[in-house]
This record gives C-alpha cells, structure tokens and sequence, in this order.
C-alpha cells in the first residue's frame, strides 16, 4: 500500500475506470493518488474516481514495473502448475485487495501440451457479480499473467456464472482479510 501522497503523473497512460471497466486516458501531469499495489497493477484515485493502471506503465507513476516469472532450468510439470496457480494470485480485483484465487472466483485451471510444444492453459473463473464492468479487465489481467509463465504459450480464459459466485468460496486468508472471521 502507499501513503496517498499525491504525485503528477509523468506521462500520460491508458487506463481503465473502477468498475466500469471503460478506457481512458490519463493525461501527463494530472495528480493522483496511488491507492492500491498489487500484483502488478496499480489503483489510482483521480478527481473523485478510481482508475487501473497496467504494470507496464508503472513508469508513469515513477514506479518499478513488476518482474516476470521464470521456472528452474529443468523445472517439471508441478514447477509449471505452481507457477501458473502463483501468477494468478497476482490478478486482483481493483475494488477489493484480495486476489482472484482467494476470493474463489476460479473454478477450473487445466495445463495442455501443446503439439508444436508448450503449454495451453484453459480457466474457468467467475465474477462477484454478473454484471461486474472489471470482468473483461480482470480475465485478460489472467491471460497476460499466465502467458508471462516461460513454458505455457496459450492461455484461455472463459467466464462462467454456474454456480453463482458467494462468500463462502473465499479462502480463511481472504475472509480473515476482510473481517470475515
């Protein structure tokens, strides 16, 4: 987290507006306020509205972007799924400081090989709410992170809503976060 400090930003940047999920944007020397840092993206509070900023632009903010996975030389087939389920802890909602494995928005993660070599991995996740705007952001946030995995040249993510999502689906980690417990 950060102390809320305001800061210009240093150029402009695309992001996207929480929870609606529509692209803007901002401009070179507007004052924001970093609110949230995880996973590599950073939530940013600007004139009364929160936005998402992508990792690659964490130059605009005057940060570090964050670093890309990689596997041990001769890493086996559970190395792989660590990292894959490991990235995915990295892809936050931009409203809640949980990620999407603790908050049990993924249903399903399977590893391929593929004929030509390498890994597909197909998703079946969900959103806390059907009509959430953060949806596509938050699955291709998935699909980017699992790409970066050295290994797994596909990634596929597919919304689901059967079974709906609920509290319950959450870990003790993400339920003991927010005062759940």
């Amino acid at each position: 987290m950060y102390d809320r400090t305001p800061i210009p930003l240093r150029r402009a940047c695309k992001a996207r507006m929480v929870p609606s999920g529509n692209e803007v944007i901002l401009p070179e020397g507007i004052i924001v306020n970093v609110t949230q840092s995880l996973g590599g993206s950073f939530t940013v509070y600007v004139e009364g509205n929160l936005f998402r900023v992508a990792g690659e632009d964490a130059d605009a903010l005057g940060l570090e972007p964050p670093e890309q996975p990689t596997l041990p030389e001769n890493h086996s087939e559970s190395d792989v799924e660590k990292l894959v389920w490991e990235q995915m802890k990295t892809c936050y909602d931009p409203e809640i400081p949980i990620n999407v494995v603790d908050l049990g928005l993924v249903y399903e993660c399977k590893l391929n090989e593929l004929p030509e070599g390498g890994k597909r991995v197909d998703v079946k996740m969900t959103l806390t709410a059907p009509g959430c705007g953060m949806g596509e952001v938050l699955s291709r946030d998935v699909k980017e992170k699992l790409e970066s995995v050295p290994s797994v040249k596909q990634a596929h993510v597919e919304i689901v809503f059967d079974p709906p999502w609920n509290r319950s689906m959450m870990s003790d980690e993400a339920k003991l976060q927010l005062g759940m417990y």
